[in-house]
Order: structure tokens, then sequence, then C-alpha cells
């Protein structure tokens, strides 16, 4: 199969994109973890380990249809937060970044007629409804259970109770 240029371009840099989130959920969830919210360390330690998933589908993928995955090099995340709500709002504003450049790609595939392709970016940007819509969801107990101590506590344990990714987007994951 052959993929324009631009596209293989932009799904290197996805690759990046995705390893970049998955260390930047590792290291929120490390910081909660040594905060004590272990609901939310745990959701986010599950969180890093989809994104990873999500980077080696896209290698996976790359390699499979014969265009070669590139492995780019990756910066190094914050390692502190300022409080709880601090790490959700820093994980929405990420999601929404990778969103952005799933709709991107896949308009590069439809404008390209690479239906292979758009047919393998449909799987994350229905995944990136979901995602954007979980951290949606996370901020609105903030707002919902207050920001004194039993608040935060309270949503930290919501979080906790919060089931392991894989929507219905995961039921139809490509590879």
């Amino acid at each position: 199969m052959r993929m324009s240029a631009p596209l293989k371009k932009a799904l290197t840099s996805q690759i990046g994109m995705e390893a970049y989130a998955s260390n930047y959920y590792l290291a929120m969830a490390s910081w909660c973890e040594l905060a004590g919210y272990e609901g939310s360390a745990s959701m986010l330690y599950r969180q890093a380990d989809e994104e990873r998933a999500h980077m080696n589908k896209i290698v996976r993928y790359l390699n499979m249809i014969g265009a070669g995955a590139t492995i780019p090099a990756v910066k190094q995340p914050p390692a502190a937060f300022k409080d709880l709500e601090s790490v959700f709002k820093a994980a929405l504003k990420s999601e929404q970044a990778v969103t952005a450049s799933f709709n991107s790609m896949a308009a590069v595939a439809q404008k390209d007629g690479d239906h292979a392709a758009f047919a393998f970016l449909q799987w994350f940007v229905t995944e990136q409804v979901e995602e954007e819509a979980l951290m949606e969801t996370i901020l609105q107990k903030f707002d919902l259970l207050g920001h004194d101590k039993i608040g935060i506590y309270e949503a930290d344990r919501f979080v906790g109770r919060l089931p392991p990714p894989g929507g219905p987007a995961a039921a139809a994951a490509p590879g």
C-alpha cells in the first residue's frame, strides 16, 4: 500500500504524541500516588498504558502497510502539579490536542483517497470522543462535590471506581 508523505509524517508525529501522552499520564499517576490520591493514581496508570497501546497500534499499522514506522524522541513531561483538579485539567487539554491531531490526519487521509488509513483513523477519532468525555466527567465531579478536602477525597474515590478504558471504540479496535 502507498501512503502520502504528509500522512506518514503526521502518523510518525502521532507516535511521538502518544508516547508523550503515555509519559504524561505516568507522571500524573506518580504525582497522585505520592500525594495520596490512590484512586486517581490507579486510573492514570491505566491511561498511561492505554496511550502506549495507541502508539503501538500506529507503529504496527505503518509496518503492516509497508510504510515503516519511525519512533521519534519524546520530551519529558512535568513532574509536579498544583492539585488534583489541575491534573485532570491538564489531561483534558492533552486529550483535546490529540483529538485535533487525529481529526487533521483523518481529513488528510480522506483528501488523499487513502480509504484504508481513513478507516484506521476512524477508530481513534471515536476513541477521542470517549477520552474527552471522560475527562470532562471527572472535572464535573470537582464542581459537584466541592473543592474542600472531603470533596477532593470523594472525587478521587469516584475516579478510582471508573471502569478500565475500553468502551465501544475498544471493542472495534484495529490490530
